[in-house]
């Protein structure tokens, strides 16, 4: 049997109008002999007032008790979801993490899926129902309810896409598709009808908000055919491909920002070896990403200044462990600054192309955005500039790599 997997975000389900809508495309799909499994979110911003309750019981925050609570929207949008199914003649039948099951690891709050036992959902497809899965929910090695993290709803629907070896996963949320850049910010963003795995890894992990970075690595990693659309319109969308024909056409394919990041900077740092290992490492223990870094100093100076980028929600705790480490470091100062905005150009045709860098650069300047901090890798170039030159530069960068003007493939 050929299998489609449909994965409905919150605001698809924010209203009955809307679940309606979406099961309009179920209905569709199975009328052209398809088997649909459908994965859910929870509705609405149910998630992120769940969140804020989470937010109190700090102390309890890495309890399997957090993450039932967490999980409860789902439980909720899966069996509504599959009473509104039957409602329209289609036999639903609502999963949840545990039942399906959908295993992982021990982390209650942030769990890796670990396996799938698709054998509860194969034998529901072989009585002509439509599975309808509870997203961001699994079960740990004792049998507890853990959650896959933000974004975790995408990583289960293709997750359960490969290991159905399903003919399509699509992802349907509040945009039609993968743009060049925020088409709020930007008037003349260009929705792309395929995109790289890779760019849109990079494009993910850079702040772009279309897919979680997790479900584009896994559908990277298991090769599954991968398509984001609109849930309003229903209209093709954009499909992630291995692309190697667009490399000489379009150098650039978007640009990505991100204002969830703070800029930690030790001034006067004793310059010897081992001081980048003491701050990392201290960082590391207690589970804190570290994104940008920049190191300054001249071959004949005593004293260093770092610079490095963690999430806002965990600068002060940041903070907090540079003070702690203080006497390791004999430096004389951390500055935390939460104004900044970290601004992002992607494509594959960056390793074949110079001259990327001088053009992003040359743009900034004539609008005298200054930047703080640069990163590279071979596909991408990301910037730290202050938070309010965020919308200049993102135009800037768009027009000046002319994507208002790219062709459709």
């Amino acid at each position: 049997m050929q299998i489609i997997v449909k994965k409905f975000g919150g605001t698809s389900l924010a209203s009955i109008t809307r679940i309606n809508r979406a099961i309009s495309y179920i209905k569709n799909t199975l009328n052209k002999g398809y088997k649909v499994v459908v994965v859910v979110s929870a509705m609405g911003k149910e998630t992120d007032r769940l969140l804020s309750l989470d937010d109190k019981l700090e102390e309890y925050r890495q309890s399997d008790d957090i993450a039932a609570l967490l999980s409860s929207g789902e439980q909720v949008s899966s069996s509504f979801f599959s009473i509104i199914l039957n409602k329209n003649n289609i036999n639903g039948k609502s999963f949840q993490g545990w039942q399906v099951p959908i295993y992982t690891s021990d982390n209650f709050i942030n769990a890796s899926i670990v396996n799938i036992n698709i054998k509860n959902i194969v034998k529901s497809l072989k009585k002509n129902q439509t599975p309808v899965v509870s997203g961001f929910q699994g079960i740990s090695s004792d049998n507890r309810i853990t959650t896959i993290g933000r974004g975790g709803s995408d990583t289960t629907a293709v997750a359960l896409a490969a290991k159905l070896n399903a003919k399509r996963c699509d992802i349907y949320t509040d945009v039609d598709g993968v743009y060049t850049g925020d088409p709020k910010i930007i008037t003349d963003a260009k929705k792309m009808e395929t995109i790289d795995f890779e760019e849109m890894l990079e494009l993910s992990s850079l702040g772009a908000k279309v897919l979680h970075t997790r479900s584009v690595q896994l559908a990277l990693q298991y090769g599954v055919k991968l398509q984001v659309l609109s849930s309003f319109t229903g209209k093709k969308g954009t499909m992630l491909v291995k692309d190697t024909k667009n490399l000489e056409n379009q150098i650039i394919r978007g640009i990505a920002h991100s204002n969830n990041e703070a800029l930690v900077t030790l001034l006067e740092v004793k310059n010897k070896p081992g001081v980048s290992a003491i701050i990392f490492n201290a960082l590391a223990s207690e589970n804190i990403n570290v994104d940008m870094i920049v190191q300054s100093a001249s071959l004949k100076d005593e004293k260093v200044t770092y610079g490095y980028t963690v999430s806002k929600n965990d600068a002060a705790k940041t903070k907090s462990i540079m003070e702690k480490i203080k006497n390791k470091l004999s430096y004389k100062e951390v500055i935390i600054n939460k104004n900044i905005c970290k601004v992002s150009v992607v494509g594959l045709g960056m390793r074949a192309n110079a001259g990327i860098a001088n053009t992003m650069f040359s743009q900034l300047a004539k609008n005298n955005i200054n930047i703080h901090v640069i990163s590279t890798s071979e596909i991408k170039i990301s910037i730290l500039i202050d938070d309010k030159y965020k919308e200049l530069a993102i135009r800037t960068l768009h027009d000046g790599f002319r994507l208002g003007k790219v062709k459709k493939k």
